[in-house]
């Protein structure tokens, strides 16, 4: 059944063809055919060298209609700045408690911010962190004084990327139920947002291609002048 879904999915789409960013759009949520809010994914091939630490591209971008999922947030602080993370709705708040049952296995949260007199205890957690991706960096936002800030963008649809080994970035960046508008808007901020962090060592193209897709539907190019324009 699934399969004849995907084939029925792939015939209105031309593998080959670049499409503008409104009838991409219009493909994908018609393809979107699966009995769950299927995630909008999007793929872009930068024109940069990953194994180059002057262009390793990562950072966080705030969506305009928000990502559609609502994120667990931790956050390792004390006194006051713990009390701010608390009235800014983070989902669980501590310091050296925290730290140590994070390290003992705790694992459900999906965003962890940190305010920077407490990295001596985060840089132990590197080992539990870092294969998650959840190690607070500065360049992400999540260290930061502004903790109560930190947690209100990753609970209104802040996303985080980071270019792979072979140049692709990719986030998701709505839902299928989302209206085409919504759904252009936050292709635009997150590709402007990609655009602003080119490198100044990359040379050449620098946005090579951009693709997006739903979790079980098919990629459709898009132009990235009807993204930029």
């Amino acid at each position: 059944m699934t399969g004849k879904r995907i084939k029925k999915a792939y015939e209105g789409v031309d593998k080959n063809k670049v499409y503008a960013l409104d009838e991409a759009i219009a493909l994908i949520k018609a393809g979107a055919t699966a009995k769950f809010d299927e995630t909008i994914d999007i793929a872009v091939r930068l024109g940069v060298d990953p194994k180059q630490s002057d262009q390793m591209v990562r950072g966080a971008v705030s969506l305009p209609a928000g990502s559609g999922k609502t994120l667990v947030v931790a956050v390792i602080a004390k006194g006051a700045k713990a009390e701010e993370a608390k009235k800014a709705g983070a989902d669980f708040v501590g310091d050296e408690d925290l730290a140590k049952a994070i390290e003992a296995g705790k694992s459900d949260f999906q965003r962890l911010i940190a305010t920077p007199d407490m990295m001596g205890v985060v840089g132990r957690l590197g080992k539990v962190l870092g294969p998650r991706g959840l190690m607070p960096n500065p360049k992400l936002g999540t260290v930061t004084m502004d903790v109560a800030g930190a947690v209100k963008a990753a609970k209104a649809g802040q996303v985080q990327f980071r270019v792979d080994a072979v140049g692709v970035v990719h986030a998701g960046i709505g839902k299928a139920s989302f209206s085409a508008d919504k759904i252009a808007e936050n292709i635009r901020a997150f590709v402007k947002n990609l655009n602003a962090l080119k490198p100044a060592s990359a040379s050449g193209v620098y946005l090579k291609q951009v693709s997006v897709s739903t979790t079980q539907g098919v990629g459709v190019k898009v132009a990235v002048p009807s993204i930029l324009g």
